[in-house]
C-alpha cells in the first residue's frame, strides 16, 4: 500500500522544520497582536463558489467535491480564507472588538498536478485582518508576511499591485478584454475559454505565448479611480516608513475572484523557476458578499511546504535531537539512568537512552544518528564514585559531573 498520487507523508526529520516554521509564525503573529482560529475541513460547496468565483480554476477544476449521505454537496476546503470569514459571520466575531486579527493552520485540498513543493493535499498558514480600511493595515499585514521569512531565514521579492475596486475594475475589464479579443488566436485554449469569463486571470496565465501578450496588455495602475489610487500610494509609504523594498507589478492578480486594491506576492528562485512562497490582498465586499455585515479585510496564506523546501535548499535542516542520550553499561547503570531520564525531562530536558543493552559503540553511534547534543557515559565504575563523563558532540568537550539526586551540576551543563 502507497499513499495517493499527491498526498505525501511528512517523516520525523522533516517534521522538525514544519514545528519550527509553525512556531515561528506562531510566534510573530502574536507579536502583532493576531489570534488562531481552527476551522473544519468540510464545508458546504455553496461557500468556496460564492467567495472564490464560479469561472476559477479551483472551482471548475480543482476542489475535492462529493454529496454526503443526505445529498448535501460538500467540499473540502481548498483554501483558508472562506471557512474563517464563515465562522467570522457564524458566530458574530465582529462584536468582539473593532478589528479583528485571525489566523489558522492546517491542509487544504486541491486536485491539481503535483510538483515540486504543491500536492493535493497541502497546508497554509492563512491570516486574516478584518474590519479596516486604512492602507496602514496594509502594510501591517505584508510588514508581517515579510518579517515570518525574515525570522526563517528566508529571502523572498516583495510585489506590490493594485486591482482597483467595483468602481474602476469594470473600465479596466473592458479595455483588457478588447485587447485580448485582438489577440485570441495567441492566447492558449484555457484563456480563450477565459476572455469572456475572467479576463484577468489571463494574465496569470504560465504559458509562454500568454505571456509575451500580456507584456503588452494594458496596465490595471492606468485604470485606477482616485480613491484606489490614493490608497495604493499611502500603502507605498507606509512600506517605505517601515524600510521595506519591494516592487511595482502591474500584471499581478490573483487567482480568486475576491481580491481589491491591494495585492501582494513574496517570490523566490531558490526552487528553480521563480514561484510565490507567499501571497494575499484586500477583499473588502467578501464578507458582505458571504452574508455578514459590509466590513473590509485583508489576508494573506503561506504554502508550508514550500517553506520546508526552502529551508532545506539553504541547507538550514540540522535535526534538533535530544539534549541528552544515557549511555549506561551494565544493568544497575541502566536502572539508574532510567530514573535519570525522567528526572530530566521533568527539569523541561529531551532525553533518552539505550534499553536494549548494546555495547558504548553502538551506543555512541545511536547518540549520534539522533543528533544528541551531550552523551551521560554512566558504567558501574562511575556509580560508585558518583561521577560520570559528560561530552558535548559538538565541541567534543569532556567533562567529569557528579551524580547526584538533584542533578545540580548536570542540569546547568544542559541547559546551557
Amino acid at each position: 500500500m502507497q499513499a495517493l498520487k499527491g498526498f505525501k507523508d511528512i517523516l520525523p526529520d522533516e517534521a522538525r522544520l514544519w514545528q519550527r516554521v509553525e512556531g515561528t509564525a506562531r510566534d510573530i503573529f502574536r507579536r502583532f497582536g493576531f489570534e488562531e482560529i481552527k476551522v473544519p475541513i468540510l464545508e458546504k460547496t455553496g461557500l468556496f463558489a460564492r467567495s472564490i468565483g464560479e469561472a476559477t480554476d479551483i472551482v471548475e477544476k480543482e476542489m475535492y467535491t462529493f454529496s454526503d449521505r443526505n445529498g448535501e454537496s460538500i467540499t473540502m476546503r481548498p483554501e483558508g480564507t472562506a471557512p474563517v470569514l464563515r465562522a467570522f459571520i457564524e458566530h458574530a466575531l465582529h462584536l468582539r472588538r473593532p478589528i479583528n486579527r485571525l489566523f489558522t493552520v492546517g491542509p487544504m485540498f486541491r486536485h491539481e498536478r503535483p510538483q515540486k513543493g504543491r500536492l493535493r493535499q497541502f497546508h497554509q498558514l492563512s491570516v486574516e485582518a478584518l474590519g479596516a480600511d486604512h492602507p496602514r493595515l496594509d502594510a501591517e499585514v505584508i510588514a508581517m508576511a515579510r518579517q515570518l521569512l525574515v525570522e526563517l531565514g528566508l529571502k523572498a521579492e516583495l510585489q506590490l499591485n493594485s486591482l482597483g475596486c467595483p468602481d474602476c475594475r469594470p473600465a479596466y475589464r473592458a479595455k483588457l478584454v478588447e485587447f485580448l479579443s485582438g489577440h485570441r488566436e495567441q492566447l492558449c485554449e484555457d484563456c480563450r475559454r477565459r476572455v469572456e469569463s475572467n479576463p484577468l486571470r489571463v494574465l496569470d496565465c504560465k504559458s509562454a505565448n500568454c505571456r509575451r501578450l500580456n507584456a503588452e496588455a494594458p496596465a490595471i495602475l492606468g485604470s485606477l479611480c482616485a480613491p484606489c489610487d490614493q490608497h495604493l500610494a499611502r500603502v507605498r509609504q507606509d512600506l517605505d516608513a517601515l524600510q521595506i523594498p519591494y516592487t511595482m507589478n502591474p500584471f499581478m492578480v490573483r487567482g480568486l475572484d475576491y481580491y481589491t486594491r491591494t495585492t501582494f506576492e513574496l517570490l523566490t528562485d531558490a526552487l528553480g523557476a521563480q514561484s510565490a512562497v507567499g501571497a494575499g490582498g484586500r477583499y473588502d465586499g467578501l464578507v458582505k458578499q458571504l452574508g455578514g455585515p459590509d466590513l473590509p479585510g485583508i489576508g494573506f496564506a503561506m504554502g508550508l511546504e514550500r517553506l520546508v523546501l526552502l529551508l532545506q535548499e539553504q541547507e538550514q535542516a540540522a535535526a534538533a535531537g535530544p539534549d541528552l542520550f544515557l549511555a549506561c553499561l551494565g544493568e544497575p547503570a541502566a536502572a539508574y539512568g532510567f530514573t535519570l531520564l525522567q528526572k530530566c525531562r521533568l527539569a523541561g530536558l529531551s532525553a533518552l537512552m539505550d534499553i536494549q543493552g548494546r555495547g558504548l559503540k553502538s551506543q555512541m553511534k545511536q547518540a549520534d544518528r539522533l543528533h544528541a547534543r551531550h552523551v551521560l557515559i554512566i558504567g558501574e565504575d562511575e556509580l560508585n564514585a558518583g561521577q560520570a563523563v559528560l561530552r558535548n558532540l559538538d565541541s567534543k568537550e569532556e567533562r567529569q559531573v557528579a551524580l547526584d539526586d538533584e542533578l545540580t551540576a548536570l542540569l546547568p551543563l544542559l541547559q546551557s
